[in-house]
Order: C-alpha cells, then sequence, then structure tokens
C-alpha cells in the first residue's frame, strides 16, 4: 500500500512538472545569468531566472508561444516555439547589447541627458495617471544571508540557528503567492494565498506587496528614508545625469542608458543607471544603489534596486513585471547579504475599482495559506529555487520535524536549565515542550542611589506560559526593592492574562508597595538621579510610597480604537532623605528635600498621609489605521496622514481626606509626517482641566516633562521642555501644552559644502504650556542629530532658549538615541 502510495505520488509529482517550458540561460561565455525576464509577448505573463540562470515558465495549453527573453545589458531574444508534450526545455544564450553614442548628435551647449531627463519629468505625471487601477498575480521571495558569523561577543557566544562549519547560512527564506489590487494613489490591497517559510511549517511569510511598492513615477519613494526619484520634479537639484549610449530593444524602441549621480554624496538619492525609452519618455528598466547612511538604515551597507518594464500593445502601458532589491549589511562584526524579489503577472488595467473596493485591511490569507505543499509551489513559483534554498528547505523542515520533538525539546532543557556560577544573577528554567519559563534576575542596573532609600538594590521573579504560539498567554512577575539607608524592604508583583492577538485584550492585576515618583511620567530615570546625586548633589529624584492593588484592562473594540481602563486602591505616605552621601562633597552644596512643592521644606511632608481610590479611562484613536490581517492575528499599522487622538477620564473617590476627591479630563493630539524631500515634522499637543480638584495631593496635579540634567535618552522632544524644572509649572486647574519639531534630514546641511560630508541633520523646535496661574512658558530650539560616525550615528546636541514673561534662560541638551 506504501509503495502504490508513493507510486501515485511520483507519478503526480511529475506530471505537475511537465506544465513548464523550462531551461538555463546563458552569456557567449556560458556564464549563468541571473534576474532574466522571460515572458509571453504582449502579455504580462512571466518569470525571472534564478541566481543559476534557470527559469520556469508555468503554462497550461499545448500550443505555440512567442516567447521574449530581456536582460539589461543584453540583446532582447524572441523566440516562437510549438509546445506539443511537456516539459519543454528551451536553453538560450543572450548576447551582450551595443550600447554606443554614434546615433546621437551631440549639443556641445548643452548635456544630452539632461534634454532626456527634462523630457520624462515633464511627462512624469502623465506616466503616473495611465495607470488608474489594476488587478494582478503577485510572487515574493525574501532572502537574508549571514556571513562569517563571530563565535563570540562581547564575551558571550553567539548563537545562530542554520550556520555551517564557516559560521555562514541562510537566515531567513519565505515566499507568498498572492492577489493585488491598485487604486491611484496610493490604494493597495492583497490577498495572500500562499505563505511559506523554510523551517517552519506554520510560519506566515511578512513579505507582501506594500513593503515593496516602489514606484519612481513619484516624486519620492519610501525606502527608510523618503528617497527622491531620478525623475522628480526637483530632480535636477539632486541629480547630474549622463549619457551614457544608446540602444534598440526588440519592437524597434530607442533606449536610452542614462547614468545618475548624486551632486551630493549624503542626500537620499540613488546612483545608477535608468533607461529611458525615447519618444514615449517612459521608463524601461533601472539599476539604482543607495546607501545605508543615504537611506538612514545604519545597518546597510548598499541597497541596489532593480526593476523591468514590459509593453503591451493591447493596453499601451509599460508596466513593472519584475523587481529585486538586494542588499549588503554589517554590524557587531556580523556581515550578511540578501535579495528580495518580486514578479508581478497576468496584469488587468484601469478597472472599475472604486475606493468602496478598499477598506483598512491592506494584506488577509487564505484559509490554510501557510499549509499548501511542495506539489503545490513546485507548479505555481514563478522564480525557481536556487540549489542553496533547495536545501535550506530540505533542511531546515527535515530538523524542525527533530526540533518539535518531546525527547529533543527535553535534551535541550536539560542542557540550559542547568545552574551554573554565572547564573547567580540570573537563572531561567524552561519547558520547551510544555512552552513555559520561569526564573530570577538581579540586575545590575537595578542598583541604584537616592536620598530616600539610599543604595537599593532590586530582585525580579518571573513566569510566563504561552498558548497558540504567543498569541495567548499567562505571566506572573514580582520584584523586591530594598534599601540600605531606609533600612526598608518594599515588594510588588502581577498577573497577566492575554486574551488573544486579534483585539489584543490584556487583563492584568497589580499588588504591592513601591516608591513613586510625584511626576507619574517620570522624567528623571533612577540610574540618572545617581549620577545626579553622587556625582554632582542634585537630588532631583521626588518620590513616595504606595501600597495599592490596580486592576487593568485594555483592548481594541474595533479597527483605530483601542479602550485603556484600570481601578486602583491606593494608601500613600510621604518620604523623607535618610542620607547625604555623595562622591564629591562641597561646603556650600547640599541635597534638597525630598518635597518637591518646596525643597528648602526638609522633614515637612507635601501631602497628608491617604487612601483613594483611583479610576481612569480612556480611548486612543488612530485615525486611518490600516491592518494587516493573519490567521489569528492582526498587524496594526497606524497612517502618518491622520493624527492620533487619546481621550481620557481620570476620577479620585473615597480618600480618607476628601479635600483629595478630584475629577480630570484629558485630551492628546499627535502625529508625525514626512514633507517630501524637507524632512519629517512631528507635533504633539496635550490638554486637560481638573475639577472640584482645589486642594487634591500633589502626586495627582498634572505634572510636565521637565529636563534638568541637561541630558537626554529620547529620541524626539515632541514630549518634554528641555529647560523646564520637573514640578515648576505643575497644575491642579486646566493647562495646554503644545510642542512641535521639524528635522529637515539633510535638506539644508546637506546642500553646504563641507557640512554636507558629515552627515547631521538640523532639528528646530518650538514649545509652549499655559495654565491659569503662571505666564505663558515657551522653549525654542536648534540642534543637530544624526552625530557620530559611519554607522554608530545615536548622538544628538541642542540648544534651548526659554521665556517666560520675558528671557527666561538657555540650555545645552545632550542627546543620546542608542539606548
Amino acid at each position: 500500500m506504501q509503495k502504490l502510495l508513493l507510486s501515485i505520488v511520483l507519478l503526480f509529482t511529475t506530471l505537475l512538472s511537465f506544465s513548464q517550458i523550462r531551461g538555463n540561460i546563458t552569456d557567449s561565455k556560458n556564464q549563468a545569468l541571473p534576474f532574466v525576464n522571460v515572458f509571453i509577448e504582449n502579455t504580462y505573463k512571466g518569470t525571472t531566472t534564478n541566481d543559476a540562470g534557470y527559469y520556469e515558465l508555468n503554462i497550461t495549453e499545448k500550443k505555440s508561444y512567442n516567447l521574449v527573453f530581456q536582460y539589461l545589458g543584453y540583446k532582447t531574444v524572441k523566440k516562437s516555439v510549438d509546445i506539443t508534450e511537456l516539459p519543454f526545455t528551451l536553453n538560450i544564450t543572450l548576447k551582450e547589447e551595443n550600447v554606443s553614442l554614434d546615433e546621437v548628435v551631440i549639443n556641445t551647449e548643452e548635456n544630452p541627458a539632461n534634454i532626456i531627463m527634462r523630457q520624462v519629468i515633464a511627462k512624469r505625471k502623465e506616466n503616473l495617471e495611465k495607470i488608474e487601477s489594476f488587478k494582478a498575480d503577485f510572487y515574493s521571495r525574501g532572502l537574508m544571508r549571514i556571513k562569517d558569523a563571530p563565535e563570540k561577543f562581547f564575551g558571550q557566544e553567539v548563537e545562530i540557528e542554520g550556520l555551517d562549519s564557516t559560521r555562514s547560512g541562510i537566515l531567513y527564506l519565505s515566499e507568498t503567492i498572492s492577489k493585488i489590487q491598485y487604486l491611484r494613489p496610493d490604494r493597495l490591497k492583497e490577498k495572500i494565498t500562499a505563505s511559506k517559510v523554510s523551517g517552519d511549517d506554520n510560519g506566515f511569510s511578512f513579505n507582501n506587496a506594500q513593503d515593496v511598492d516602489f514606484n519612481l513615477y513619484n516624486n519620492t519613494i519610501s525606502l527608510g528614508n523618503e528617497i527622491i526619484s531620478p525623475i522628480a520634479n526637483n530632480a535636477f537639484g539632486y541629480y547630474r545625469y549622463n549619457l551614457d549610449g544608446v540602444f534598440y530593444d526588440d519592437r524597434g524602441n530607442l533606449i536610452n542608458k542614462i547614468k545618475v549621480t548624486p551632486k551630493r554624496e549624503n542626500d537620499p538619492i540613488f546612483s545608477g543607471y535608468i533607461y529611458i525609452v525615447e519618444d514615449q519618455w517612459t521608463l524601461y528598466a533601472l539599476e539604482l544603489d543607495i546607501t545605508g547612511e543615504q537611506a538612514r538604515i545604519p545597518v546597510a551597507d548598499i541597497i541596489t534596486l532593480k526593476q523591468n518594464f514590459s509593453y503591451s500593445e493591447t493596453n499601451g502601458i509599460w508596466a513593472l513585471i519584475s523587481q529585486s532589491i538586494d542588499f549588503s549589511y554589517g554590524i557587531f562584526g556580523i556581515k550578511g547579504d540578501g535579495r528580495f524579489t518580486a514578479v508581478y503577472s497576468n496584469y488587468e488595467f484601469n478597472l472599475p475599482l472604486t475606493k468602496k473596493d478598499f477598506g483598512r485591511e491592506l494584506v488577509a490569507f487564505e484559509n490554510e495559506a501557510n499549509k499548501k505543499d511542495s506539489l503545490f509551489w513546485n507548479t505555481i513559483r514563478p522564480v525557481p529555487l536556487t540549489k542553496e534554498e533547495k536545501v535550506d528547505y530540505v533542511k531546515k523542515d527535515s530538523i524542525q520535524l527533530v526540533k518539535e520533538s518531546k525527547p529533543y525539546l527535553d535534551s535541550i532543557d536539560r542542557a540550559r536549565n542547568k545552574f551554573k556560577l554565572g547564573n547567580l544573577l540570573g537563572y531561567t528554567y524552561q519547558n520547551s515542550h510544555k512552552d513555559y519559563r520561569l526564573g530570577f534576575d538581579i540586575p545590575i542596573g537595578g542598583v541604584q542611589f537616592n536620598t530616600v532609600q539610599g543604595w537599593n538594590a532590586r530582585a525580579n521573579v518571573f513566569y510566563r506560559k504561552n498558548y497558540d504560539d504567543f498569541k495567548r498567554y499567562f505571566s506572573a512577575n514580582g520584584s523586591i526593592n530594598y534599601g540600605i539607608s531606609d533600612d526598608r524592604l518594599r515588594a510588588r508583583g502581577s498577573l497577566t492574562y492575554k486574551f488573544n492577538d486579534i483585539s489584543r485584550s490584556f487583563l492584568t492585576l497589580f499588588g504591592g508597595v513601591e516608591t513613586r515618583q510625584f511626576n507619574g511620567s517620570n522624567p528623571i530615570s533612577p540610574i540618572e538621579n545617581t549620577v545626579a546625586s553622587l556625582g554632582f548633589i542634585e537630588n532631583y529624584l521626588k518620590i513616595y510610597e504606595r501600597q495599592f492593588v490596580q486592576l487593568n484592562y485594555s483592548e481594541e473594540l474595533f479597527n483605530g480604537f483601542r479602550l485603556y481602563s484600570d481601578i486602583s486602591y491606593e494608601k500613600r505616605n510621604a518620604l523623607f532623605n535618610t542620607t547625604d552621601q555623595t562622591f564629591y562633597p562641597e561646603d556650600d552644596k547640599s541635597y534638597t528635600s525630598n518635597n518637591p512643592i518646596n525643597e528648602t521644606a526638609f522633614g515637612v511632608a507635601p501631602f497628608q498621609n491617604h487612601n483613594i481610590i483611583k479610576f481612569n479611562v480612556s480611548a486612543r484613536i488612530n485615525f486611518g489605521q490600516n491592518y494587516l490581517s493573519y490567521p489569528d492575528s492582526k498587524f496594526n499599522i497606524s497612517s502618518s496622514k491622520y493624527p492620533t487622538l487619546f481621550v481620557g477620564y481620570e476620577k479620585g473617590l473615597g480618600a480618607t481626606n476628601s479635600d483629595y476627591n478630584f475629577d480630570q479630563i484629558k485630551a492628546r493630539l499627535y502625529q508625525s509626517f514626512t514633507i517630501g524631500n524637507k524632512g519629517r515634522f512631528a507635533y504633539n499637543i496635550r490638554g486637560g482641566k481638573f475639577f472640584n480638584a482645589d486642594d487634591i495631593a500633589f502626586m495627582d496635579f498634572q505634572h510636565f516633562n521637565g529636563n534638568q540634567i541637561n541630558f537626554s535618552r529620547r529620541g524626539n522632544y515632541t514630549n518634554v521642555f528641555n529647560n523646564l524644572g520637573y514640578y515648576d509649572l505643575s497644575t491642579n486647574d486646566s493647562y495646554l501644552e503644545m510642542h512641535a519639531e521639524h528635522d529637515f534630514n539633510g535638506f539644508i546641511l546637506g546642500k553646504i559644502p563641507l557640512l554636507n560630508k558629515l552627515n547631521f541633520n538640523l532639528v528646530v523646535g518650538a514649545h509652549n504650556l499655559a495654565t491659569p496661574d503662571n505666564k505663558p512658558y515657551q522653549e525654542f530650539s536648534i540642534g543637530l542629530d544624526n552625530i557620530g560616525w559611519g554607522k554608530w550615528r545615536f548622538l544628538r546636541f541642542d540648544y534651548i532658549r526659554s521665556y517666560q514673561n520675558g528671557y527666561q534662560g538657555d540650555a545645552f541638551v545632550f542627546g543620546l538615541k542608542f539606548f
């Protein structure tokens, strides 16, 4: 019976493999040519060769076909074939194209490439608008390799699955087959019919058409940074052009080969070649490079974008049929490369599609999309696998079967669960078969100093049990904190359950005893306060003790609308300084009190010890939120075109001191978006109003993010006043704060000789705060971002000038974005 089943499978495999025209494509020296376009003439049905120059064109009918073999730099070959049996083998040798300037009349007064590019740019919008809508089949393959990975990093062993004895191998390999729909200018919807990930038979590929939608007829494309197209309206301000030569394609079209080079090396632009169809002034193909620095993708060395277009007489449209994105990368001594290949076929243009045909769901999966077997993939995959890719699929799929077995998982756990001397500061016990882990850690960064507790340290314990491939989980966490100077042990814990991966509903129960900053946004971190206190006798951290039990619940009720709620019962106690220890004592300088209202009020509590019930409910509304639908999962994608709105209500009730009861309504609106090639603009507006709050406890005031240490770890400054004290303008009345910041992203400094070689970004900001009891407070800032060298550009430096009823002061802020 087994032999019969095997024979049937082999016969079926053989029959399926016959439905192909296949072969190898080489040059005149018998060298394989990768990424050659192979398609049926006057259609958009085709494929490309793999890295070994091998192609497979899947067909369904035995008849005559006119095949086109097109590859940049080589003469296009047309072959008429009469298919009477399948598979049909057709090997092709391509000859190099004779690209010359013989037919171009050189006008010494003007660069001929500039004349061509002016025509292309003039017709850019017309060519863009030729395609109002379309449907197409889409195929994508993602491959990422690693080369010569180090065995250790900072003394720790580097374990990367899939590496061979040379510390090289494929990190990631996946494929996607889908149906896509497009409506100009930016609606793109995708239905994935098949998905395959090497080494994960339940995996869903994250390759999708949205991520590789690079249309150079737009003025810019999003590739890390907003990259200016060589045919943008303002392209002459960024590019130099040179006509390298011309040739004729198989239809007799004159193709101009234009070399594009940056005028300034660090601008967000390409270098390489674009091929232009004479008279039609459309793109024929392109080969463009961009560095990681230019794209603001520090880990990348070089990214290469290749696109090929095909013409259909039926539609009169040059359409993209194949694209590849090659990249090399390197960081922390790890180097590698990769490629994302995309093939578009079976176009239907300018259909009666409307906005009603497109919702917020960008990507969806058919049922069982990740369960397609190798027989299916062999018949539908438009780009054949290379030998390396075939081996990776076989090896990792085989390894997966072993790794999912209980004996293997138990053996791995036995090795990992052995307690060693190095586990004194942290240990994890795991059961991979039942998918849970538990352990403890004593973080080095958990050793801190403040003037209330003195030196204090933290230790954590944890437990987590995963269900459904992490879509649901239960976790329990606890921590203890001991202060040497106040001789006080405090502990807190939490229990969390995640219900699903679609609405991402969470229920968490907290409880314990802890210290908290009066400013609930924690404007200064414990480690920053440790340095400021011991090094400069500046104890900015002001804390109180909270004994509490709290219940939190959050869920996305519908797309773009997420609800947050919590209720807590709290006992709050005032705390006082217990130590004046410092590394560098000064006779004329001492610590301030722990009273944020009056820093000279030593031994005076800023509030009366009390109990209170706190209730919060808020909603986050992401306007225009799109999402990707995976089986049992939903991944939200916020849109930079629309702002995000937070609205909330907070209430304090049942306080043992009735004056401490209060109500507050609050709202926040923020957004960040690019302005073409001119950089990125961000704003953040927050406002609120208290009711019945004349004498509430100080920790319930609205506090604002200040900065008193001239140091920042924030990536941007749209939520902070960098020259304001942490409690200077705290209020229990109405308030309005506004922040705006613009990062020119090289638009200005990139045009200044010499300075443009530094690749710094100019950033300007404005900040305003208004409360009823104070004059309006303003800050204005100017700074440099992207400071560093090579791939390490995580520094920022700003000058701040503040005003409140006149000039208030200035400051310099040094920023680190790496942490």
